[in-house]
Formats: C-alpha cells, sequence, structure tokens
C-alpha cells in the first residue's frame, strides 16, 4: 500500500509538472496581470524617453498597450537594444518585443514573429548640402549605424566599399555625424525620420535615396506558441480595423498611412 501511495504521488507530481510546463503566454500573462514588453529607448516615434513626462512613448508603446488590453492586464515595460532583443525574450526576460524589429527567416531559428506590423526600408541621414544622394556616393566613406542591426548587413551588401562604423545605438550614430565622424547614419527611413525630427536644427539633416531594402517589422514571440501567436496577430487585425492602428500611426509619424499598404487581415 506504502508504494502503491509513493508511485500515485509521482505520477500527481509528473502530471503537475507536465501541465506547467505546458501552460502557454497567455495563461502565464493573465496570471501575472501583466505583459512585459521589450521596446526601445531611444528609437523617436518608435520608443523613446519623452523629455517633458520622462515617460517611455511612441508607436511601439502604443501598440504593445493596445495588445495588453485585449488580454486584460496592465503592461510592463523593459528597455532592450538591437543586440540583446533577441536573448531577452528566448530567456523569458520578456514576453513580446516590439522593437523596430525586421522579421527575418534566420531570426526565426531563435524566436518566433508576428505578421507584418510595420513596413519601412532603408535609406541615409545625412548633412543638408552634403553631395550624398544614394549608396553610390558613400565609396571611402564612414557610414555609421548600429551593432547586431540589419540595417548594417544591409549597408555592406549594398555598398561594399563604405567604412561601416557601427555604435550601440541610433542616437550615438547621429551624434557621430553632427561630430563629422562618419558622412551618413542608415537604417530604416522611419526611424531616421524621428532621429532627424528630434534634432534641434532638423532643417540641418535630409533623408536621402531610393529604398535599398524591405524592412517588415514583426513583433516577436515566444517560440512554439501558437496560442500566443495567434492572439497577438488577432489583436494586430482588431487595431487595424477599429481604427486604433491609423490613428496610433497619425499620432506619431505625422502622416496617413502610405496609400497601398495594410496589415495582413486574416478572416475572423
Amino acid at each position: 500500500m506504502k508504494r502503491l501511495v509513493i508511485v500515485l504521488a509521482l505520477v500527481l507530481s509528473f502530471m503537475f509538472a507536465a501541465s506547467v510546463a505546458s501552460a502557454g503566454k497567455i495563461e502565464d500573462v493573465k496570471a501575472a496581470g501583466v505583459l512585459v514588453c521589450g521596446v526601445k529607448d531611444s528609437v523617436n516615434l518608435f520608443g523613446f524617453i519623452d523629455p517633458d513626462t520622462k515617460d517611455l512613448v511612441g508607436f511601439d508603446v502604443d501598440v504593445c498597450k493596445y495588445i495588453a488590453s485585449k488580454l486584460g492586464v496592465k503592461t510592463e515595460f523593459k528597455v532592450v537594444t538591437s543586440k540583446n532583443r533577441i536573448p531577452m525574450l528566448a530567456q523569458g526576460s520578456v514576453d513580446i518585443l516590439a522593437a523596430t524589429m525586421t522579421h527575418k527567416f534566420s531570426r526565426d531559428e531563435q524566436i518566433d514573429f508576428s505578421i507584418t506590423y510595420f513596413m519601412d526600408g532603408q535609406k541615409l541621414l545625412v548633412k543638408k548640402g552634403s553631395g550624398i544622394l544614394s549608396t553610390d556616393d558613400l565609396v571611402n566613406k564612414k557610414v555609421g549605424t548600429v551593432k547586431g542591426s540589419t540595417s548594417e548587413k544591409n549597408i555592406k551588401a549594398a555598398q561594399p566599399k563604405a567604412q561601416v562604423i557601427s555604435y550601440d545605438e541610433y542616437p550615438q550614430a547621429f551624434m557621430a555625424l553632427k561630430q563629422g565622424k562618419v558622412k551618413a547614419v542608415t537604417t530604416d527611413s522611419g526611424i531616421l525620420a524621428g532621429l532627424k525630427a528630434g534634432d534641434d536644427n532638423p532643417d540641418n539633416w535630409e533623408i536621402v535615396g531610393e529604398f535599398f531594402s524591405s524592412e517588415p517589422y514583426g513583433l516577436g514571440v515566444p517560440s512554439n506558441d501558437s496560442a500566443f501567436r495567434d492572439f497577438v496577430n488577432k489583436a494586430l487585425n482588431e487595431m487595424w480595423l477599429d481604427g486604433s492602428y491609423q490613428k496610433t500611426f497619425k499620432k506619431w509619424m505625422g502622416y496617413d498611412l502610405p496609400a497601398g499598404w495594410s496589415i495582413e487581415i486574416w478572416p475572423m
């Protein structure tokens, strides 16, 4: 009898452990009452510190808040960088990433992604009148970007003869441009627009060239949790259909959505 009790206890303990292990992110977030979002704090318009309120604000921040509202929980924000954002999600430090992150197959090996929630492309930010109009003009010139980013790889491919200088964050790269240490800063045009708009003298700078990459931003979600990924995709669909997405876009970007672009809408 004693042996039977021990066996039953072991079986129950295994069943409990299995149920805990199989609990998905939705259940975890609801139990905690908070969605922990990894966002950047140095990308103007997307995720940055409001100089007046000292709060973390931006397009990515508002997207996270909308998703959290659909779960009926609060939001908590943790600052991530291009270099550490995927490890933080993979390690469980955050529940979701909204961090100007391009969806790439190589990144799918570590995490999963939502549908595209923002479409952009890479360009150049230069001093007005610099004579730099495209990547063709960057031969033997120094170009600033961010370590570990898609932009770093793209500019090396687009202009192999440029000297790429990589920084931890885009404001550092922009400061290098202002100090004359690089001749251009390159990344997605929305991020460049934020750098320009946040400067004391925005008219001193211009965004130039044709897009030389396609940058579909996806929200990073944990691997192998289709229920949570589907929930996030549905929330993005609802955000689009109820008009919240369009209002949020204009609030931060300052202009209406480009004609012809839409979030991928799935039948309910």
